[in-house]
C-alpha cells in the first residue's frame, strides 16, 4: 500500500501546489482581479473532470496490462510540457474578455501533467481494490485531501514568502518529474495479480454489486455542485473585496478540502444533529453578508465568517456524499459524477453567470441550492418516518422554511439591482450607477459602485459639479500635487484607472490626460452618466487595457505626474506595485516628475511596500493621510504616497508639507514580479 500511498500523496500536492503558482505567474497579464482566479479554477475542475474520465474509462474499459501500458506511456510524454512556464505571448493587455485566452493558456502550459496529476487518485485507488482483496480504498481518497491542504497551506506560508515565482516553478517541474517515476513504477506494479478480469475486484466470488441508480448519480452531482459553487462565490466575494492574492485564493479551498478529508477519512465526525442546526446557522450568515448594503469594515470578521459558513456547508454536503458513497467497484463513477458536479459549478460561476447576471447573483442562488439539497436529502432518507405521528409535520415545516429563506434570498438579489440607473458586469466585474439625494444641501449625487466599492461620484448640481471631490480633494495628497502645478506650464497627466474621471477637473486648456482604463464598461459609464471628461478644459486621450502593459509597449510619455489609482473592488492589482512596474511608471516621468499611488484600503497596508520601493529607486516616499471632516460634502478620507525626488520635494516644499517621509523596514522584501507577499500587510 505504501507506493500507492506516496504516489497519489505526491500528484494530489502538486496539483494544488500549481494552482497558486501558475495562477500568480499569469494574474499581472489579465489585469490582476479576481475573475483570473475564477477563471482558472474553472481550468483545474475541467481538467479534474478529464483526468476522472481517463480513470473511469480505462478502468472499466481496459485490461490491466493495457491500463499499464497506456499509462506509463502518457507519463513519459508529459515530460515535454516541463518546466512548467507560461508563454507571455498570451497576455492580452486587458482587450476585452479573455476568459477563452487564460483556458487556452492553462491547457497549453499545465495541461497534460495537470490531468495526469488528477487521474493519479481514482485510477490508483481502482488498482489498489483490484489487487488486494477485500480492501477499502476510499481512505486514500482522504489521504489524496490531506495532501491537497497541506499543499494550499504551506504556500502562504513557507512558499511564497521565500521562493521566486521562477524557483517555484523549477522545483515543482522537479518533483513533477518524481512523480512519473513512482507513477509508471505503480503502473507496473499493478499488474502483480495476472489474470484479473477488467474492472473486477480481487478473490470476487459473488455477482458484483449492482451499479449506482442515475437518481443517486444526480445527488452526488447536485451536492458536489452546490459546494463547487459556493467555494467559486466566497472566493470571489473575498478577493475582490479584500484583495485579488493567493491567501485568500486558498483559505477558501483549504476549508473546502478539510471538509473532504474529515468525511472521508473519519465519516462518523459527520453528525447529523450537529451540523444541521449549523448549517442553518451558516446559511442565515451567508445571506447577511450577501444582502445589500451590510456594513464590512474589518477583513478578520468578514474572512472568518466566509471560511467557517464554508465549512459547514461544506462538511453537511460532503458528508451526504459520504453516506451515499458506493461499493469499491464504482468507485470511479462515484469520483466521475462529484467531478462532473464540481466542474458545473465552475462553469456556473465563472462561464455562465458573468455573462447572464448581471450582478454576482451566482452567491444567492448558490445558497438557496444548498438548502433545497438538504430539504430533499431528508425528505428522501426519512421518507417512511415523516408518516408517521408527530413526523407527518416535518415535511410542511421543512418546506415552509425553505420557502422563506428562498424569499429572502429573492428579495435581496431584487433589491441590490432596484433603483439603479445602470447594472451591469463582464469580465472585470460588477458596475452600478445611482442617484441619491443625502440630505446634506449638496443636492443629488450620482455614483457608481463596483461591487460594494464607491469608485467615484459627482454632485449634478451646477455649483458642486466640476469640484473635485471623493479620494481627489484639494487637501488630498493628489490634490495638493494637482494644485501645486496650476500656475505654471500645461502639463502632461498619466493616470492609471479612470473611475468617473474627476481628476479631469483639474484640468486647464493646455493640460493632457492620458488615462490608461483596463474596463470598456467603466470607460462608457464615465463618458454618458458623468460629466466630469466632458466638463474639462484639457485633452482627455484614453488607452483601453491594462495600464502597466500599454506603458511597457509605449515610448517615454514624458509625464509631469504619474497617478496610479486602479482598483479591482477595494484592491489594487500586485502587479501594479511591483519594481518592474515602478521602474515602468518611472522611465515615462520627466526629471523631477511625481508618481503618485493611491493606496487607501480597508484590509492592507500597503505603506512599506511603498517604502521600500522608494528605497530601492533611491527616492522619498511622502506618505498624505486625509480625514475629510464630517460636515464635508464631497470629500473622502484617502491615503496617498508620493514618490519624488528630494530636489522635487524642496521645490514644492508649500505644497507638499504635511507629508510623512516612509523609512523602509530592513526586513521587509522588495516585491517583484517573482515575489510579492500580501499576509504581512493584512489589517
Amino acid at each position: 500500500m505504501l507506493l500507492y500511498a506516496i504516489t497519489i500523496f505526491l500528484a494530489a500536492f502538486l496539483v494544488f501546489q500549481i494552482q497558486p503558482i501558475i495562477a500568480k505567474m499569469i494574474l499581472p497579464w489579465f489585469g490582476g482581479g479576481s475573475a483570473v482566479w475564477t477563471t482558472c479554477m474553472l481550468f483545474f475542475q475541467a481538467a479534474l473532470l478529464l483526468g476522472y474520465l481517463y480513470a473511469h474509462w480505462v478502468h472499466e474499459y481496459l485490461g490491466a496490462r493495457k491500463q499499464a501500458v497506456l499509462h506509463a506511456a502518457v507519463l513519459v510524454a508529459s515530460f515535454l510540457a516541463l518546466p512548467v512556464a507560461p508563454d507571455p505571448s498570451w497576455a492580452n493587455g486587458g482587450q476585452g474578455d479573455p476568459s477563452w485566452r487564460i483556458l487556452g493558456l492553462l491547457a497549453v502550459t499545465i495541461g497534460l501533467p495537470y490531468l495526469l496529476l488528477s487521474t493519479t487518485s481514482p485510477l490508483l485507488q481502482a488498482w489498489y481494490a483490484r489487487t488486494h482483496t477485500g480492501a477499502t480504498p476510499y481512505r486514500l481518497y482522504a489521504l489524496s485531501n490531506l495532501a491537497s491542504l497541506l499543499a494550499l497551506v504551506s504556500y502562504p506560508v513557507l512558499v511564497e514568502p521565500h521562493l521566486s515565482l521562477r524557483t517555484q516553478a523549477w522545483v515543482w517541474s522537479a518533483a513533477y518529474a518524481a512523480f512519473v517515476l513512482l507513477g509508471g513504477w505503480a503502473a507496473c506494479r499493478s499488474l502483480g495479480v495476472s489474470g484479473q478480469a477488467s474492472g473486477g475486484c480481487a478473490g470476487e466470488e459473488t455477482a458484483p454489486p449492482p451499479a449506482p441508480g442515475w437518481g443517486l448519480r444526480l445527488l452526488w452531482m447536485a451536492l458536489a455542485s452546490c459546494t463547487s459553487t459556493l467555494l467559486l462565490a466566497v472566493t470571489a466575494h473575498l478577493t475582490r473585496d479584500v484583495a485579488a492574492v493567493p491567501f485568500l485564493w486558498i483559505l477558501p479551498l483549504s476549508v473546502y478540502l478539510l471538509s473532504f478529508i474529515i468525511c472521508f477519512d473519519t465519516p462518523r465526525l459527520y453528525y447529523r444533529p450537529v451540523y444541521l442546526p449549523l448549517l442553518a446557522v451558516a446559511l442565515g450568515l451567508m445571506a447577511h453578508l450577501v444582502w445589500p448594503g451590510t456594513e464590512k469594515s474589518d477583513a478578520m470578521p468578514v474572512i472568518l465568517l466566509c471560511a467557517g459558513a464554508l465549512f459547514v456547508i461544506s462538511m453537511v454536503c460532503h458528508g451526504e456524499l459520504v453516506r451515499s458513497k458506493p461499493h469499491p467497484r464504482h468507485l470511479t463513477v462515484f469520483y466521475l459524477m462529484l467531478c462532473l458536479g464540481g466542474a458545473g459549478g465552475g462553469v456556473f460561476v465563472g462561464l455562465v453567470a458573468p455573462n447572464f447576471f448581471a450582478l454576482d447573483h451566482e452567491f444567492p442562488i448558490g445558497l438557496g441550492w444548498c438548502a433545497a439539497l438538504v430539504v430533499l436529502v431528508l425528505l428522501r432518507e426519512y421518507r417512511e418516518l415523516f408518516r408517521c405521528g408527530w413526523w407527518r409535520l416535518a415535511p410542511s415545516a421543512l418546506a415552509a422554511g425553505l420557502g422563506a429563506y428562498l424569499v429572502v434570498l429573492g428579495a435581496g438579489m431584487w433589491k441590490s439591482i432596484e433603483g439603479y440607473r445602470v447594472v451591469a458586469r463582464n469580465f472585470y466585474g460588477q458596475l452600478r450607477v445611482y442617484d441619491r439625494d443625502e440630505d446634506d444641501g449638496a443636492g443629488v449625487r450620482r455614483k457608481l459602485l463596483h461591487g460594494v466599492i464607491n469608485h467615484g461620484e459627482q454632485v449634478l448640481d451646477k455649483a458642486y459639479r466640476r469640484k473635485p471631490g471623493t479620494y481627489y480633494c484639494p487637501e488630498a495628497g493628489i490634490g495638493r500635487v494637482m494644485t501645486a502645478g496650476r500656475q505654471g506650464p500645461p502639463r502632461r497627466i498619466g493616470v492609471l484607472g479612470l473611475g468617473t474621471g474627476t481628476l479631469t477637473v483639474y484640468g486647464r486648456r493646455g493640460d493632457v490626460f492620458r488615462i490608461y482604463e483596463i474596463n470598456p464598461l467603466v470607460i462608457q459609464l464615465a463618458r454618458t452618466e458623468f460629466t466630469y471628461l466632458r466638463d474639462t478644459a484639457a485633452r482627455v486621450e484614453i488607452a483601453l487595457g491594462d495600464g502597466r502593459l500599454a506603458l511597457e509597449r509605449e515610448p517615454g510619455q514624458q509625464l509631469d505626474v504619474l497617478v496610479m489609482d486602479a482598483f479591482s473592488g477595494d484592491s489594487v492589482p500586485v502587479h501594479l506595485l511591483t519594481r518592474e512596474a515602478v521602474r515602468t511608471y518611472l522611465r515615462h516621468l520627466k526629471p523631477g516628475g511625481i508618481l503618485a499611488l493611491n493606496i487607501s484600503n480597508r484590509y492592507i497596508d500597503l505603506r512599506p511596500v511603498m517604502a521600500r520601493m522608494a528605497r530601492e529607486f533611491g527616492k522619498l516616499a511622502l506618505c498624505f493621510d486625509f480625514d475629510a471632516e464630517e460636515e464635508d460634502l464631497l470629500c473622502f478620507g484617502s491615503t496617498w504616497v508620493l514618490i519624488v525626488d528630494a530636489a522635487t520635494r524642496q521645490a514644492l516644499a508649500g505644497a507638499l508639507d504635511g507629508g510623512k517621509v516612509l523609512e523602509s523596514r530592513p526586513s521587509f522584501r522588495l516585491w517583484t514580479d517573482d515575489f510579492s507577499n500580501l499576509w504581512g500587510i493584512l489589517e
